[in-house]
């Protein structure tokens, strides 16, 4: 969980019911800015040496495989995260997955059909690391499915999971899966709510994500 005071503040303004859809949208770019940074930790550094303006030499550092990154966004909700992402993972591909939760089925045992109803994704290889946005992960039911669709097109070398919200029970679920699927998946995210309603929302959360940054 990213705990760093920035991330928390955002946060606390995006629970507000009287933020403006504009601020809620801007706040979730914000999001992924912080997310990816977090994320960076994990890549691997490797020391150089560059010549400034001066004529001087100067020793630094540069992070390797940055350009190997690929941003799969679950629409429409996390359209803004990758927004932000894309700010510092810039020359990352992108692929989008559309995915709806069939609600009109109800919720069993804490899980939702989930319906796919498009996948575009760039090639994936074991040199890509691949990052899922998806804000609230209430259920883990569509990451789940986000997660066997990306094993379809190929096996990543790592996947992480940038969301604003999870829950522990989706935590739990979404571990299973990645242990059946043999995948490194790390997950980033900026609370762990305890509750999930009768409507499969999470509690105390944000509300419906997708309708307060895109309208209803």
């Amino acid at each position: 969980m990213v705990d760093h005071p920035y991330a928390q503040a955002i946060l606390t303004s995006l629970r507000d019911r009287r933020i403006s859809q504009i601020e809620f949208r801007k706040g979730l770019v914000r999001l992924g800015r912080v997310l990816g940074l977090e994320m960076v930790r994990e890549f691997d550094v490797e020391e150089c040496e560059v010549e400034t303006p001066l004529g001087v030499k100067a020793r630094g550092v540069r992070i390797r495989d940055l350009d190997k990154v690929t941003i799969v966004t679950v629409l429409r909700a996390a359209w803004p995260l990758t927004e932000g992402l894309v700010k510092i993972f810039y020359n990352a591909k992108q692929g989008v997955i559309v995915a709806r939760r069939v609600e009109e089925k109800g919720m069993r045992d804490y899980e939702f059909d989930i319906e796919i109803a498009y996948v575009k994704l760039p090639e994936i290889t074991q040199d890509t690391t691949v990052i899922l946005t998806d804000v609230m992960v209430a259920t883990g039911s569509t990451v789940r499915v986000a997660l066997r669709e990306l094993v379809q097109h190929g096996r990543a070398r790592k996947y992480f999971l940038a969301s604003v919200i999870v829950t522990p029970i989706a935590l739990s679920k979404i571990r299973r899966e990645v242990e059946e699927l043999g995948i490194d998946l790390t997950v980033y995210t900026v609370a762990i709510d305890p509750d999930i309603n009768d409507r499969g929302y999470i509690v105390p959360g944000l509300g419906d994500a997708g309708d307060r940054a895109f309208g209803s």
